[in-house]
């Protein structure tokens, strides 16, 4: 066991690094306050007046209140909000899908951490959009995966029909959901739905589908087909209240389980009836006292420089997040382009695998750029996977990776056949994987430190991220020579001005899709988050794994040595 770390805060660049990331932090959080407002005020004060509470307060009033211990230093978050950015930017000509007209994410409920998933009918009356349908699968998938009790708070008009064909009939569109909610049911994980507003067609089988439905009486009403469609259909005159409200569907249909006078009386009826529910076993990760690092975790924000290609040191930002700033660096001298260490965070046993971005000089006096992948630091990582496996170990990748060394001499050393040991060991993990994106990640690297395609149990980013196959600079220029070569080959010569134009468009267009919101809007990552609350995103993510005790033996198939 070794400490890590010193005082950053010392050094003359410390102050304007810290400026820097604090405005790249105040203008996301002023993103995500546009984004809480869901349709609008105007929006939120039409809903109100029918008595109804907003998405995000329906989840308040379902969560257990704010422990005491939050003010006197434990964890500020009562509810960990993900895929906050859903759709950002997206769905322009539609008037936008702030969040995707859904919020979920994980709270405790009376005592217990579940999957809360509320619609938000203040955008487009909760329908919902292609993306909608995927973060709502995601939201069932860590329910899933973890073993997590999922509650859905039903309020929406269902699919958002101009753009049915983009949500219905594939095997990541709307029926997914209902699938999903069979197999949770066969898995025994408890699901209750609250219908507190419409709940049409396709969509009346998610609430129905699940263990238990409660409907809110005057607001709640569920059907396959509303009034207006049943008199296309086949002549029939009738209301929707009458057609399939709460007493029609409770007390003479059958449908749903319990009758709610509004909302409030509805949440406190969840509330009640997830308070009966039986223990179930935990996989066992190991826990110990929970102790604070050396170093306070806001000063990560003071730690990487305002140029994302310019290096700092990896030790640094673990010894920030990191129990008593102390690791059990594994093969310490080798493979140094890569950290692996042993380590406690909350006082859960980890296993760290991060990129160091530091130049670093090898025992042969050779000087490797960090942040690089090499053959050795892959040969490193993958063993060191093996062995988090074998003594079941939750693994954290801390991402800042430029991608594998390219060139003679690397792929004369068999830099493929090194990078593939290493992505072999990350694919068949089967500890929970939690990946956060601490820089850049680009191209084979994203894949080889855990990125989405390798089922991270969850995947964050800081906001100063970026996520592409190269960097925009390489991007650029390689895209550059070709619009060039495509004008000389119609007979034009670009002066130099019109390469330099060209150049910055170019730029200007690829840092707009590498950006972390550009990511977060299409549910690469799961959210960003602020970096001085990243060990208690680590913490809440390995207690959430720590649900589910089925772990299929490790088996890394064949890795040549």
């Amino acid at each position: 066991m070794k400490k890590i770390g010193t005082s950053i805060n010392q050094n003359p660049s410390f102050n304007k690094r810290e400026d820097y990331y604090k405005e790249l932090l105040r203008k996301l959080n002023a993103e995500r306050d546009k984004i809480k407002l869901g349709g609008g005020q105007k929006a939120i004060e039409r809903h109100k007046s029918k008595g109804k509470l907003t998405a995000r307060e329906r989840i308040n009033k379902l969560i257990d209140p704010v422990s005491p211990s939050a003010s006197q230093g434990g964890n500020p978050k009562d509810f960990f909000e993900i895929n906050s950015f859903a759709a950002y930017g997206m769905y322009q000509e539609q008037g936008g899908a702030p969040s995707a007209g859904t919020v979920y994410g994980i709270g405790k409920i009376n005592g217990r951490n579940h999957i809360i998933v509320a619609n938000d009918a203040t955008v487009k009356a909760g329908a919902w959009f292609p993306i909608t349908a995927k973060k709502n699968l995601r939201a069932q998938e860590i329910a899933m995966e973890n073993r997590l009790p999922i509650i859905y708070l039903v309020d929406s008009a269902g699919v958002f029909l101009p753009m049915q064909d983009e949500i219905f009939p594939d095997k990541e569109h709307f029926g997914r959901i209902f699938r999903n909610n069979a197999i949770m049911s066969s898995m025994g994980i408890p699901q209750i739905a609250a219908i507190m507003g419409p709940c049409v067609a396709g969509g009346a089988y998610l609430p129905i589908m699940s263990d238990e439905a409660l409907i809110v009486e005057g607001e709640g009403s569920v059907f396959l087909a509303g009034a207006h469609l049943v008199k296309a259909a086949i002549g029939e005159v009738i209301d929707n209240e009458s057609l399939g409200g709460a007493k029609v569907q409770s007390n003479i249909s059958g449908v749903t389980d319990y009758i709610m006078k509004n909302d409030e009386e509805c949440l406190a009826q969840i509330r009640s009836l997830t308070e009966k529910f039986g223990e179930q076993p935990k996989a066992g990760f190991n826990r110990t006292e929970s102790k604070p690092p050396l170093y306070s975790p806001k000063e990560i924000y003071g730690l990487f420089p305002e140029d994302s290609a310019k290096p700092y040191d990896t030790y640094e930002l673990i010894a920030r997040i990191v129990d008593n700033s102390e690791i059990d660096e594994y093969k310490a001298g080798y493979g140094k382009t890569l950290i692996t260490a042993y380590a406690r965070i909350d006082g859960w046993a980890v296993g760290i695998v991060a990129n160091q971005r530091n130049i670093v000089k090898t025992e042969t006096g050779e000087m490797q750029v960090g942040g690089v992948i090499y053959s050795d630091s892959a040969d490193k990582a993958a063993r060191f996977i093996m062995n988090c496996n074998q003594k079941k170990i939750p693994l954290l990748f801390l991402q800042d990776v430029t991608g594998f060394m390219v060139g003679s001499r690397a792929e004369h050393g068999g830099i493929i056949k090194d990078g593939a040991k290493m992505v072999n060991a990350v694919a068949n993990s089967v500890v929970p994987k939690i990946t956060i994106i601490v820089g850049n990640s680009y191209g084979a690297g994203n894949y080889a430190m855990c990125g989405k395609a390798y089922d991270p149990r969850f995947i964050f980013a800081y906001p100063n991220a970026k996520i592409s196959v190269m960097g925009s600079s390489q991007a650029a220029s390689v895209l550059l020579d070709i619009k060039i070569k495509q004008a000389e080959k119609s007979g034009e010569q670009p002066t130099e001005k019109d390469k330099k134009k060209l150049l910055d468009e170019i730029t200007k267009a690829y840092d707009e899709k590498n950006s972390p919101l550009y990511a977060a809007a299409r549910l690469w990552i799961d959210e960003i988050i602020d970096p001085s609350l990243t060990r208690e995103y680590i913490s809440m993510a390995i207690e959430v794994a720590n649900n589910n005790p089925e772990m299929p033996r490790f088996n890394p198939g064949i890795i040549q040595t």
